[in-house]
């Protein structure tokens, strides 16, 4: 009886931390998606605004506007010491200014069938990949551990090229670093997604665990956002 007294309590612990797991996949995924959700909306909204467009993009400042997310999450996101309310302007913040600079394509697209519908196609592709690659990275069993230095470096490789290339102006080379991105994006999907899953804890603080949540959609965010740039522009070489 003890045995299975035992048997039993291990069990609903076990269906506890199933159970707080799902719940703080969730919230992350939520997070990620409302980010998704604040880009396309901000991106309308300004692209419908020849005010706005030319406020944010007719001059230097779009180049202000491309670099902000990534100052942001370089200098402005440090879940390690930052409160979770912190993070969560920042993760908004770096939602917003994305959406500022897809508002041009979004401009174009209004005015383009054939743009809106490249646009569309994109975003179903880069949402069925994603969606694809989490699951991946939930159920795999195997240690993904050591991809993160190799796609932490490749990235690295991809953003200095991306930078070179506004300079150089080679279709080539957006083609190799489109190509590049989203195998490397695709690999982080799957090592996140599974970082993600070791991480929780359910002794983990609530405030604690909401910081690592932001972290965590922040992550997936970037990784579908770039995804689905590089997947509209291989479909705008058609």
């Amino acid at each position: 009886m003890e045995q299975d007294r035992f048997g039993s309590t291990v069990q609903k612990q076990t269906s506890e931390v199933n159970e707080g797991l799902r719940k703080h996949m969730n919230t992350i995924y939520a997070r990620m998606s409302v980010g998704v959700l604040v880009t396309a909306l901000v991106a309308t909204v300004v692209g419908s605004s020849p005010m706005l467009l030319n406020l944010f993009l007719g001059g230097p400042q779009k180049y202000i506007v491309m670099f902000a997310p990534l100052a942001i999450i370089w200098f402005g996101f440090r879940p390690e010491s930052m409160k979770a309310s912190t993070l969560q302007l920042a993760f908004f913040g770096v939602a917003t200014v994305y959406g500022i600079s897809f508002s041009a394509i979004a401009a174009y697209a209004t005015r383009d069938p054939g743009l809106a519908h490249d646009v569309a196609l994109a975003f179903f592709i880069a949402s069925s990949m994603f969606a694809g690659l989490s699951i991946i990275g939930y159920t795999t069993k195997k240690d993904l551990s050591g991809m993160r230095t190799f796609l932490s470096m490749g990235i690295i490789g991809i953003i200095v090229l991306g930078v070179a290339n506004l300079f150089i102006q080679s279709s080539m080379m957006s083609n190799m670093i489109a190509g590049a991105g989203i195998l490397l994006f695709s690999g982080l999907t799957v090592w996140q997604t599974q970082d993600m899953k070791r991480m929780y804890s359910p002794n983990t603080p609530a405030e604690m665990a909401s910081r690592y949540a932001w972290a965590a959609a922040l992550n997936l965010y970037i990784s579908f956002i770039a995804m689905f740039q590089y997947v509209l522009h291989f479909l705008q070489q058609r």
